[in-house]
């Protein structure tokens, strides 16, 4: 079985509060087969080397702060991957990549978040890798070395969002309020870079997008699509489609199923 290459937004700890997103999310999962286990690459994890994290089971990483306290007693019990760690160590030394273990570090949100509304049974093994850097093409490549795990029954997820602007972030208003226009410049112009699978421009994002910098003020939240486009062209494939569109207070919660 080799699977598709997922891009998700995964919103903050009240992403669970808002019933269409998690409809939305749930229903994507819905249509997918099960995997083998789960690699999730998240915005909020960034180590060099890169990393993987706890295959013994450490506790999830509540890596956010000035919520209320139900936030911080959601769980999510999913069994650890040491087997995909090893798989996922060999392929990235055998490109030359050093890969560093943090049996310390659970899962952050931008895994965990996503997960439960996508998995909520939490029996599918998850681990998730460290974005090594920022760089594009690295990113890129480290993708293309991950593509043979996709062929194991591996559901490779990039857990980003398509525009990450916390200053249009207003949680006073609606969620489906009108977003700010260059949320939806950006949006529109990544929906349709994505569709002409154009590589080129979307890892020269900061270049050829309009209102790229305002979008991504830092582009941790863009990055996990690096690591997924590099998946799904090293699987041969770069078709893709849009499966969630829209904004959540202000930022475009568009998501992709690669390959």
């Amino acid at each position: 079985m080799t699977t598709p290459v997922l891009y998700l937004g995964h919103g903050a700890p009240p992403l669970a509060d808002d019933p269409t997103w998690t409809r939305e999310l749930a229903g994507w999962a819905a249509t997918l087969a099960r995997p083998t286990d789960i690699l999730m690459v998240s915005a909020h994890w960034e180590a060099a080397p890169v990393a993987l994290s706890s295959t013994t089971g450490a506790p999830l990483l509540y890596d956010f702060w000035g919520f209320p306290q139900r936030y911080y007693e959601v769980t999510y019990a999913a069994p650890p991957a040491p087997d995909l760690a090893a798989r996922t160590e060999r392929l990235l030394a055998d490109a030359g990549m050093g890969v560093a273990r943090d049996e310390s570090r659970g899962l952050d949100h931008g895994a965990y978040v996503p997960l439960v509304e996508m998995f909520p049974e939490a029996d599918v093994p998850v681990i998730q890798l460290s974005l090594p850097t920022l760089d594009p093409r690295t990113l890129f490549a480290v993708g293309k070395r991950l593509a043979p795990l996709r062929d194991e029954g591996t559901l490779i997820v990039g857990s980003g969002f398509t525009t990450h602007n916390l200053g249009w972030f207003n949680p006073g208003a609606p969620a489906d309020a009108p977003a700010p226009a260059p949320s939806r410049e950006f949006d529109h112009w990544a929906a349709e870079a994505m569709a002409a699978q154009d590589v080129d421009a979307l890892l020269d994002m900061l270049a050829k997008a309009p209102a790229a910098r305002q979008a991504h003020p830092r582009t941790e939240h863009w990055a996990p699509l690096y690591v997924a486009l590099g998946a799904a062209a090293g699987g041969g494939s770069l078709a893709n489609r849009s499966v969630i569109d829209g904004f959540w207070y202000g930022l475009s919660k568009r998501s992709w199923q690669l390959g």
